[in-house]
This record gives C-alpha cells, structure tokens and sequence, in this order.
C-alpha cells in the first residue's frame, strides 16, 4: 500500500497571519508538491485569489481547492470529504497537503474526519499549527481586530456568539502541535520570551513553540512533524463546545488574509540556524536515542534528523526527531561511505552549539 499523504492544518484568528505562513511556505517549497484547501465562510474568495497569484509553480489553479460552505465540521460529508477524495484521486497526487480553517474554526473536527473510512487509508494528518497573534494574546485579546472577529463570528448562525474568545483560543492551543506566534517584531525580546513560555506551559507535553515574523518559517520546521493527529484525538480534546446544534462538533466561519504589510523578509530565515554534528560509533542505539530527547529538551531543538554508526551493525540506523519524540530504524548498509554519526540540528538562533555538540558526542 503507498505511504499516506501528510496534511497539515493551519488554524487562527483573523488576522493572525495564516495566509501569510502559507503564501510564503507555497513560495519556498523546496520541490514539493503542495496542494491547498481554504475554508472559505460566503462567496467572497479573498484568500484563494491571493494564494493563487503566488506565482510558484506549487500553487497552481489546480492545487488551491476552495471549500465556500463555511464550516467545516458542519459539512464534512457534503463538502469536506468530496474535495478530498478529488484531490486524492488525481493523476499527479500532492506531496502534501495543506488545510487552511476559517479564522474561528476548531481543528479538533476537522482533525477527527480524517478517520472517515473513505480517506483514513490514504492520508493522515501530519500536524496542527496554530498561528497566534504575539502581541495581541500578549495583552489579552487574542486577535489584532476584536470588533473585525465579532462581525465574522456573527455571519454564521451555527455559532455560539457569546463564546469569549479565550475559550476559542484555549480549543485551539489544545489541538496544537506546534504553535506559531506571529508579529514576534511588534514585541519586546522579554515579552516574547515570556509569551512563548506561557505557552509551552498551557500546551500538550512536547508541542513545539515557535516565534515568527510576516510568517516566515523553514518549510522542514512546519512539515514533515509526522504526527498523526487523528490517531492521537483524546490528548486533544475539546475544552468548550461553541455550537448552538452541535453536541460532538464545534467550528465556525470565515478567514484572514491581512498581518502587517506583505514584503518578503527572507532575512527572518536568520531566525532560524541548523548545523551538522559529528560523532563515531555509539554502542546503544536505544540509549542514544534517549539521550537526543534529553539533549532536545535541555536546548529547546525544534528538529533533528541524521544517521548513526551502531557499533557491530553493518546497516546505518537512520534518526529522525520532531520535538523530544524520537525515530529510529536501520535503512541500508553504509557501503563505501565512512562509518560515522551525522545529525543535523535545527531551532531557533541562539542554540548552544557547543553545549549541544558536547552532549551529542558524550
């Protein structure tokens, strides 16, 4: 059977910057074939129109798909399924998929559709990001335009309208997988620091916390996490439940396509640093394995991936971590090539490199 195709949700509040991360993730996309589908709430189309103008050749007509009933979870067997099935059935099948949820939905129903038999064997979710806006949920109103969140939530009839919007924040930060705070220039290095703190703390053990500006993120640190989420529905439950019909199934509307300003800052990728360390043979594969989940936590490392040298195995045994959750499997045999330790790390700048090389080779 061939490997499932990842998806990866994008959730938010207006105006948080979702459509920002994505344009820009569409425009560095390495090769990848990356298809779209927006959940668009009404007619209006906004966010399909700029995405299809990105003019990468990843974001054709044919790879952005538009959902135009609204929520989601209200029309996963109508609407949701359909359009999944059509773009699992082409010829020329993505390398990923990418859901972008109007600006109140909860991913935790779109999440759980997933498991519906016609496409739970051919695609799974690799992971939730959640895109906040740093300095509105810093000063407590977790989205730049309150009165602009007000007026969407009100176009659709199936939602609680007096739901706060702490609560719709909570659901999202539950569903999470890695959290993005956005517009991290409009805040102070402490109040960035700070937020990402409280964050980590109000998330699932191991959810990755990240900052970002204008949304841009490597392409290897927002896909590839490898999650299966649909798999994993418990550890992210709902905590409120925002529908007025719904017991099982809570979403909403419309969606954001404004942050500040629209240049390419491909300097922000200094926000982020990778570097290769080098070791020789190690002795235990299991306890090496623990040792990077230590050495992942200890230095907050968004990724590590590479090939370790186990001494008497012939085959090289191929690592890979998201987070503190750590693979591992013997691919093929080293052949000509020099029986050594090569992992890559990736995170934030400002990782100890020298402290984590130490470590790494301990």
């Amino acid at each position: 059977m061939p490997a499932k195709i990842p998806a990866t949700v994008v959730t938010g509040f207006l105006g948080a910057g979702k459509t920002t991360l994505i344009r820009h993730m569409l425009q560095n996309a390495e090769g990848r074939r990356i298809a779209l589908i927006i959940n668009e709430f009404g007619d209006l189309g906004v966010d399909g129109d700029i995405l299809k103008g990105c003019g990468d050749e990843t974001c054709t007509e044919d790879d952005v798909m538009e959902l135009s009933n609204g929520c989601i979870c209200c029309t996963v067997a109508e609407d949701f399924i359909p359009t999944m099935q059509k773009l699992l059935e082409r010829d020329n099948a993505p390398d990923h998929i990418v859901i972008e949820t109007s600006g109140l939905a909860l991913p935790q129903p779109l999440v759980r559709a997933f498991n519906w038999p016609e496409i739970s064997t051919r695609v799974t979710v690799d992971g939730v990001v959640t895109v906040v806006d740093g300095k509105a949920v810093s000063e407590g109103r977790f989205a730049h335009n309150v009165a602009a969140v007000d007026a969407q939530r009100k176009l659709d009839e199936n939602l609680d309208h007096d739901t706060p919007l702490s609560e719709l924040f909570e659901d999202q930060v539950a569903c999470a997988d890695m959290i993005v705070v956005n517009k991290a220039d409009l805040l102070g290095s402490d109040e960035a620091d700070a937020l990402v703190g409280r964050l980590r703390s109000d998330s699932r053990d191991g959810v990755q916390v990240v900052k970002s500006t204008m949304g841009v993120l490597p392409v290897n640190v927002l896909l590839g996490q490898g999650i299966g989420a649909e798999s994993d529905l418990e550890a992210r439950h709902e905590v409120h439940h925002h529908h007025h019909d719904h017991d099982d199934d809570d979403h909403d509307d419309h969606d954001d396509h404004d942050d500040h300003d629209d240049h390419h800052h491909d300097h922000d990728h200094d926000a982020f640093e990778s570097f290769v360390v080098t070791r020789s043979e190690i002795d235990d594969a299991g306890a090496f394995a623990l040792r990077v989940a230590d050495v992942i936590r200890d230095h907050d490392i968004l990724r590590l991936k590479g090939f370790v040298a186990v001494t008497g195995k012939p085959m090289r045994l191929t690592l890979q971590a998201v987070g503190p959750r750590v693979d591992t499997y013997f691919d093929q045999p080293f052949g000509s090539q020099p029986r050594e330790t090569r992992l890559v790390v990736i995170g934030q700048a400002g990782l100890d490199r020298a402290a984590i090389e130490a470590a790494l080779a301990a």
